[in-house]
């Protein structure tokens, strides 16, 4: 075969193997949703976790995909697959706490608490705007892992989930506030209207200094049984309200 005719060949083989990954990785054909619906190991208080870590496997398989890496996608989307129809997900696993405690650390933050500095301080700052003042408004994706300051500007955590619609429209931001920056461990509930957010939308402010957002009570329960309580929340409220 001549050198033209075999690189063409190649070139066409190439194209098709991209082409047949790309159809291959749908993300829907993972099934998770309908498995949700119709496994009862997948259902009920007991398994939450279960289905919180098959649905951050779906959305790392969206991130290979929209980084082109299709191949990888298919193969974590096939994992998916056999972990719902395998065994309890309970059941699966090391129980080596201390090799866990390991790969658990592996996720920390290399910046901790406080340790970068600010830009506040700048000569040619722009002011803070209010989240109700934002035009457009605030995208989720735009406060979801973005980091919290005080208003000495000094980092406090990062925002590790949202709630949004709640019955009397008092919406929060979860700030993991300790040093692995986890839900439920170290955080604290930021009433979102209480939050002001740098023009570039890249870091969210306190209205109150680093010290003082030490004393914030932390979140009492990670399974947000809180948000029943109206009592703790308007106590907790009220400590981030400002003039």
């Amino acid at each position: 075969m001549k050198p033209t005719r075999l690189f063409l060949t190649v070139a066409l083989l190439s194209a098709l193997g991209v082409t047949q990954a790309m159809a291959d990785c749908q993300i829907g054909d993972a099934k998770l949703e309908e498995a949700i619906l119709q496994k009862p190991e997948l259902r009920g208080p007991a398994h939450r976790q279960s289905v919180r870590d098959l649905r951050s496997l779906r959305d790392a398989a969206f991130t290979l995909w929209s980084y082109g890496r299709h191949a990888d996608c298919e193969r974590l989307l096939a994992n998916i697959r056999e972990l719902i129809a395998g065994p309890a997900m309970a059941s699966l696993g090391d129980n080596d706490e201390d090799e866990a405690e390991k790969q658990f650390a592996a996720r920390e933050p290399k910046v901790q608490r406080g340790a970068a500095l600010g830009r506040r301080d700048e000569k040619g700052a722009k002011p803070l705007i209010a989240i109700d003042e934002l035009a457009p408004g605030l995208r989720a994706d735009e406060i979801m892992g973005a980091e919290v300051r005080s208003s000495d500007d000094k980092i406090v955590g990062e925002v590790r989930n949202i709630v949004f619609g709640t019955k009397d429209r008092r919406d929060y931001a979860i700030v993991a506030s300790g040093g692995f920056f986890t839900p439920g461990k170290d955080s604290i509930v930021v009433p979102i209207r209480f939050l002001k957010v740098s023009p570039e939308r890249d870091s969210f402010f306190l209205s109150m200094p680093q010290a003082e957002v030490k004393t914030i009570p932390l979140m009492p329960d990670p399974d947000y049984k809180w948000l029943s309580d109206e009592a703790w929340r308007t106590r907790n409220d009220a400590l981030f309200a400002r003039p």
